[in-house]
């Protein structure tokens, strides 16, 4: 096995051993096998354990057992601590997602802050056939009936044609021990039951199942390439990025494709999606309609769809700002009080002039909020700010995303689209200040 591990690394990953490599290491049989084959074949590794406290004084002993495991191997290894139960709770999901999600955030900040190219995983063939299986009972696209890819990004499964049994036949060969989860034997766990239960019985009915699996996926791929090719093509005329790197998708022209659903679910995925019939429910949805991802939101905005992450900010949290007189304002975004130039009028989208004498200092820089109203330059009376939106057909994310310029109580510049009419210059105003947006 190791001769043929060794050969898949020079054709599938040729560079790696020139990498920093991370293997994420639990002390089960695969990883630590994998931990061995790596050493065996001289390509340099941290480890990378996480401590779930899930299973009382064994996660502590699964915890020990590496750290013993890296001494023995000569390598570094880096050990994580969670409460995976607070966790669960606090954001409403099973220990199983729990375990997952905290896991891989720890294993991406490692590799976002400390500077490794890439981690390893000991999936292996099996793993990959049941997780096929699992998609395959619950309904999926051909994404979902691909099994575990090989490499995701960063994450490289280096294991991946291999089977549980050359696994443990490895690891019985070369005296290597290792850590026994006694959960891995319970079936109330659905990718247990398909182990235990499903696969067993498949490779009964045929027992070249692994062999014909091997080659389905292989199929799949190609078929996969293929409608990737021509989803691709379809993007580039539906799909457009703005420049604050949302993505807007064209209905008109979605609806215009054979299958707008496929093409959706080709394209969202990526993203998190997966409230499919909410989000085809969407093109046919009135304007302001929403669907949400863990990370991101898609939102109806009349003839068209647009996809933006989630705001980084606290919910309910109302952020304020201060512009004091002969400073400039650094965030939420570049505003500048310019000294104004005698003769010069010009005004447009990114700058106003205003009477100095009528302003209050230090200016408010915030969102707008319910019953805020102001005097739209050029009108008489005053104007809800959240019907201003409404007149000028702002959607949701940029009702969301305007900031408002005030002195004191007073509304001054809706920043960006229109200023105040009680703040502009008269022809009794005597001092006159410029407002600017910078880059």
């Amino acid at each position: 096995m190791l001769e043929q591990f060794k050969q898949h690394l020079r054709d599938r990953f040729p560079l790696v051993a020139k990498k920093r490599l991370l293997i994420a290491v639990s002390g089960g049989i695969d990883s630590v096998v994998l931990c061995h084959l790596c050493k065996e074949a001289k390509i340099p590794f941290v480890m990378a354990h996480c401590n779930f406290h899930l299973r009382g004084e064994d996660s502590n002993e699964d915890q020990a057992f590496v750290e013993a495991l890296a001494q023995t191997l000569g390598v570094n290894v880096l050990v994580q601590s969670f409460d995976t139960e607070q966790y669960a709770s606090e954001q409403k999901v099973s220990i199983q997602i729990a375990a997952r999600d905290l896991r891989y955030d720890w294993f991406a900040s490692l590799i976002r802050k400390e500077g490794y190219d890439y981690l390893l995983t000991a999936h292996h063939l099996d793993d990959s056939i049941e997780t096929f299986l699992i998609n395959f009972s619950r309904g999926t696209g051909i994404t979902g009936l691909l099994g575990i890819p090989e490499q995701n990004d960063y994450i490289l499964r280096p294991l991946l044609p291999f089977t549980r049994e050359e696994i443990a036949t490895y690891a019985a060969e070369h005296k290597i021990t290792w850590r026994e989860d006694y959960t891995n034997a319970q079936t109330k766990y659905l990718r247990n039951k398909f182990r235990k239960q499903i696969v067993p019985l498949l490779k009964e009915i045929n027992p070249q199942f692994t062999r014909c699996f091997s080659d389905t996926i292989s199929n799949l791929t190609d078929t996969a390439l293929l409608a990737n090719d021509a989803s691709t093509l379809e993007y580039n005329k539906v799909v457009t990025k703005q420049g604050d790197g949302s993505l807007v998708f064209a209905i008109d022209k979605l609806n215009k494709l054979s299958e707008p659903k496929a093409y959706l679910y080709q394209w969202l995925q990526p993203y998190g999606f997966t409230a499919w019939d909410d989000i085809v429910h969407l093109l046919e949805a009135e304007s302001g309609k929403i669907v949400y991802s863990k990370k991101y939101v898609l939102l109806k905005d009349r003839q068209v769809l647009i996809l933006q992450p989630k705001s980084i900010e606290e919910e309910n949290k109302e952020q304020i700002y201060y512009l004091a007189k002969g400073q400039n304002l650094e965030e939420p975004l570049k505003l500048a009080i310019i000294a104004h130039e005698d003769g010069e009028m010009k005004v447009d989208s990114t700058t106003i002039l205003v009477d100095e004498d009528r302003l209050t200092f230090p200016l408010i820089v915030r969102k707008h909020r319910s019953g805020d109203k102001f005097v739209p330059f050029g009108m008489k009376g005053t104007k809800k700010v959240s019907k201003y939106f409404k007149d000028e057909k702002f959607n949701q994310f940029e009702k969301e995303n305007t900031w408002l310029l005030c002195s004191g109580d007073e509304i001054v510049w809706v920043i960006g689209s229109r200023m105040d009419e009680r703040f502009k210059i008269r022809s009794t105003t005597k001092n006159i200040i410029k407002i600017q947006i910078t880059v």
